[in-house]
């Protein structure tokens, strides 16, 4: 589902934020990416974004060279692709309902089928009764969650996670990673950045490993491995 191949990215300042990265991500796998500040993880989910494009080295997605793409055909691959934010991004003049609606509505989907998917990605992350809400009047984890909703609306095959517990509770967060566990459970292709290593070493799944570009550990991270 996720390949990259001899992968480099540097920016026109000269930095060098990914060195020859290689590594392949099977359709329905969970992997969490995690490294020191700096490392490359945010540039790694950029390239799969499609936000920024590789130097040298190839970016398949799902069959597609995401290098190749033409700018015409961003749109389509970036809806392939749920995205859940830190800060959740949520737009605090608009009601949870209008928030996770947008990436339907951008897409041309019909006013009943917007609101159909809409009440079925709440009821999955348990917020049903809180779509007329504003955003600004929920919980950390409650807005994690619209966050959440709004990502796999449109049923995307991949979904990536940037520090999605970051500003969380134990509890939240190993809600939160329990939600990620049902859709991956449905075959959703599921990278997550994170810093928390006592948390990815319960959860014993692959994690890649940056340090300075480089990837440095594949693998499930055991605790003597853990700083």
């Amino acid at each position: 589902m996720i390949n990259f191949s001899n992968v480099c990215k540097r920016y026109e300042s000269g930095q060098q934020a990914l060195l020859d990265l290689s590594f392949d991500i099977e359709q329905g796998e969970i992997v969490f990416l995690t490294g020191h500040s700096g490392a490359g993880k945010s540039t790694l989910m950029k390239l799969i974004m499609l936000m920024e494009r590789a130097t040298t080295g190839q970016v398949v997605i799902a069959g597609r060279n995401v290098n190749r793409l033409r700018s015409g055909q961003v749109p389509f691959h970036r809806r392939q692709i749920g995205v859940v934010f830190q800060n959740h991004q949520l737009l605090f003049d608009r009601s949870v309902f209008e928030n996770i609606a947008l990436p339907l509505q951008i897409a041309g989907f019909q006013h009943r089928e917007v609101g159909r998917r809409v009440r079925a990605a709440l009821d999955k992350v348990g917020l049903l009764d809180k779509e007329k809400a504003n955003p600004i009047t929920l919980s950390g984890g409650e807005q994690q969650r619209v966050g959440i909703a709004r990502a796999v609306v449109n049923k995307p095959p991949v979904l990536l996670a940037d520090e999605p517990t970051g500003n969380l509770d134990p509890k939240l967060s190993a809600e939160i990673m329990n939600l990620f566990r049902q859709f991956n459970d449905v075959g959703v292709t599921i990278m997550i950045a994170s810093h928390d290593l006592n948390l990815i070493q319960r959860l014993g799944r692959r994690v890649l490993t940056l340090a300075n570009g480089q990837l440095i550990h594949d693998g499930v991270l055991q605790s003597a491995e853990m700083p």
